[in-house]
């Protein structure tokens, strides 16, 4: 669980800390990239609340999951068609659903704390 959580607070502290500029022909691919890593980021999260998370699973997916996208934005690019939108799209519904699922998973967990700290104070 902590993996996903370390990459996120190194892709923070790099961003804010270096003055890295990204040249504008590479916007595409950077925004892909980003989304395609928060995707993974979420489904990491979602894995590890329903207990199935696995380091080698999360770790092939994020890169899989940024070669795949940047790798349609490339061919889109050569055949001028926007080929990325179909990633950005694909990313964005899967992102959304695992928040969902996320805040779900929590709810359902609030609800169970108070349950039982009602029943602590009834007995």
């Amino acid at each position: 669980m902590w993996l996903p959580f370390l990459g996120l607070i190194l892709g923070l502290a790099l961003g804010l800390l270096t003055d890295i500029q990204i040249p504008s022909m590479y916007e595409n691919y950077l925004s892909i990239a980003v989304l395609a890593a928060l995707d993974t980021l979420f489904g990491g999260i979602r894995a590890h609340l329903q207990q199935v998370y696995n380091d080698k699973v999360f770790i092939s997916g994020f890169f899989f999951n940024i070669l795949l996208a940047c790798g349609l934005a490339f061919i889109g690019v050569h055949l001028g068609v926007d080929l990325y939108l179909a990633a950005i799209f694909a990313f964005g519904v899967r992102l959304f659903q695992n928040i969902a699922v996320i805040r779900r998973i929590l709810i359902q967990k609030w609800d169970e704390r108070h349950i039982k700290k009602s029943e602590k104070t009834v007995e």
